[in-house]
């Protein structure tokens, strides 16, 4: 065991762990104030389920031995056999136990945001569970595993995966596109403006997700090394570089820069390294930035010319930002992508770690949020979504409208 290597990885989760309340701040500050709290709670049921069931089977589905290379083994459900002294690599197993489960728990509340505004919190939560089995925990073993049966994407396709962009990224992003297909459009969608209600925590959120993002990328690494470097150093490259990107999409297209597009640019930015912080230089993050910034910012108006409501922009951002930075690896790469005298090869491989991936969480998420939808009810009743969730699902609000000046109730005989 190496200490240095434990007490850097032990941060990385909590900076992971920050993520996912951060992204519960930018998700919540960029819906209507009468479904903020439902935003929010959206993210921190994940923080409740996913750590149960990664304890009791996600690990081994994901990590455990004798398995497949689609599927990892059974042999430590319930983390069986794993104690203290186990070790992965230079750190306790637990360690790295941790670490993975934080990628798991922000992946799934990732998805949430394309179906802003109108799910049961019940069919949510029915859905991280079986969405999280059937579709995570096998990708995550594909892109994430490379021990001696480890997943095909890391030890037989060997493509390019550094932190997630196709197991964290186009996972939620074709799943975000699959559910928003699932619930229908908004009431209102292209007729009503629907804008944030509160900028600053959408600045907030942007915050503290990239602040948590370096444990995501520099964490990877796994280990306290210069590749822990790198990563770190083309984490914050690329994200300036993907605000400018945004800011200038929407600087000739609007005239000015928003503060919604510089909080969406430095998404844009982080999602799109992802897979790449440890392949490429900096001078390639500047560029993989600036490109994923303008791509993202484009995308996020595909919704209104193609009809689907992905209301807070979930495939626009992660799925292509991670189809971007996934396949720009193939010209990036320090070593073997095309731009620095390398084949075809590694794009192919990249290419098809991204569509294998893309397809399978969309067909398998249509069919488990179709199911939902039949059976319990996926999308809450009109006058509910009129009205907003947040008093209707969870029995708050989440500002006081009553008047400063005392109770809105008369007292006497």
């Amino acid at each position: 065991m190496d200490t240095g290597d434990t007490a850097w990885i032990l941060t990385s989760s909590a900076l992971v762990l920050l993520m996912t309340p951060g992204l519960a701040f930018f998700y919540g500050g960029m819906v209507r104030a009468k479904s903020v709290l439902n935003m929010m709670m959206m993210s921190f049921i994940a923080l409740a389920v996913v750590p149960v069931l990664w304890v009791l089977y996600g690990y081994t589905m994901a990590f455990g031995p004798d398995g497949s290379s689609l599927l990892g083994g059974f042999g430590k459900a319930g983390l069986d056999g794993v104690d203290v002294d186990s070790l992965a690599g230079t750190i306790p197993e637990y360690v790295f136990i941790g670490f993975q489960l934080m990628f798991a728990i922000i992946t799934v509340a990732l998805i949430s945001g394309a179906i802003a505004d109108r799910a049961k919190f019940s069919a949510w939560t029915v859905f991280v569970v079986v969405w999280m089995t059937v579709v995570y925990f096998p990708v995550a073993h594909w892109v994430f595993d490379f021990g001696d049966t480890g997943g095909w994407i890391a030890t037989e396709l060997e493509a390019i995966d550094f932190a997630g962009g196709t197991a964290v990224h186009i996972n939620a992003g074709a799943a975000g596109l699959a559910l928003a297909l699932v619930l229908g459009r908004r009431i209102g969608f292209r007729r009503e403006p629907m804008r944030p209600h509160n900028l600053p925590f959408v600045l907030l959120g942007a915050g503290l997700l990239w602040f948590g993002w370096f444990g995501f990328n520099a964490g990877s690494a796994v280990g306290a090394n210069g590749l822990a470097g790198l990563a770190f150093v083309n984490t914050v490259v690329a994200t300036g570089a993907a605000i400018l990107g945004w800011l200038l999409v929407e600087s000739v297209r609007d005239k000015k820069g928003t503060s919604l597009g510089a909080a969406s640019g430095a998404i844009a930015g982080l999602v799109a390294v992802t897979p790449a912080a440890g392949s490429i230089s900096p001078l390639g993050s500047i560029a993989l930035g600036v490109v994923a910034g303008v791509l993202c910012a484009l995308a996020v108006g595909l919704k209104y010319k193609l009809g689907y409501d992905d209301s807070l922009d979930v495939v626009g951002v992660h799925l292509v930002g991670g189809i971007v930075g996934t396949v720009l690896i193939g010209f990036l790469a320090v070593g073997d992508g095309l731009f620095y005298g390398g084949d075809l090869s590694l794009l192919g491989k990249q290419a098809l770690a991204t569509f294998a991936v893309l397809g399978y969480s969309f067909v398998l998420t249509w069919v488990i949020g179709t199911v939902i939808h039949k059976t319990m009810g996926f999308r809450v009743d009109e006058d509910v979504e009129l009205a907003g969730i947040d008093q209707a699902e969870h029995l708050e609000s989440a500002y006081d409208y009553t008047s400063s000046g005392g109770s809105p109730f008369k007292t006497g005989a």
